[in-house]
């Protein structure tokens, strides 16, 4: 016997940041991140399906993250969070908003 659970999650979708916004809270997407430097996640888009499995490793809001290094071409991307390397491609990286640490 098979059981389908379907799961809502538009309860977690916030509304986009504004260009505006980014500026003002000195808040960075993906495309500006430095390798070695270190980054507080500070908006989640979890629209996709990947992304929010990337949640359940610890990618949420919040988690400081570390651009560590990417495949030629760029994609995909390794990041490390609380200690552990995360590999993943660069569409579900621009559902994410960081913050420097300074």
């Amino acid at each position: 016997m098979r059981i389908a659970v379907i799961v809502n999650h538009s309860h977690l979708c916030k509304p986009a940041l504004s260009q505006a916004t980014l500026l003002e809270q000195h808040l960075v997407k993906f495309v500006s991140l430095e390798y070695g430097q270190k980054y507080i996640i500070q908006h989640v888009d979890p629209s996709e399906t990947g992304v929010q499995r990337l949640m359940t490793l610890g990618l949420v809001e919040g988690a400081e993250i570390e651009l560590a290094s990417s495949a030629l071409g760029g994609d995909p991307i390794e990041i490390r969070v609380f200690g552990i390397a995360i590999s993943l491609r660069r569409e579900q990286a621009d559902h994410f908003v960081f913050r420097p640490v300074q």
